[in-house]
């Protein structure tokens, strides 16, 4: 898969870069907001100056993806691979999330 990278925002406010490589996936937070007061985006990425690796994209990040039909829908209108979860994500969590979370495509 190509590599990738996004902004992460909460509630419109650059929260960390989210990044995926040839191998790897991985969430820094900005260094103003680690240290900043509004709270971690998620309890499973808490607030920290490095960054977060995996192999397979973030639980947290998957949790905002359309499931079932409309998955399909989104896949199919997009032109997207179904298994692509990061491509999936920065097409469509700019807007079509729930919460305070929004993600937004950058140069990879």
């Amino acid at each position: 898969m190509k590599p990738l990278a996004a902004e992460v925002l909460y509630n419109g406010v650059v929260a960390g870069i989210l990044r995926r490589t040839t191998s790897q996936f991985s969430f820094r937070y900005a260094p103003e907001y680690a240290t900043g007061t509004l709270p971690a985006i998620s309890l499973t990425l808490p607030k920290r100056d490095g960054a977060f690796v995996s192999p397979v994209l973030f639980s947290f990040f998957s949790g905002l993806l359309a499931e079932g039909i409309a998955k399909q829908i989104q896949c199919r209108e997009l032109g997207i691979d179904e298994q692509d979860e990061m491509l999936r994500l920065v097409k469509t969590a700019h807007s079509e999330t729930i919460g305070a979370i929004t993600v937004r495509e950058i140069s990879a």
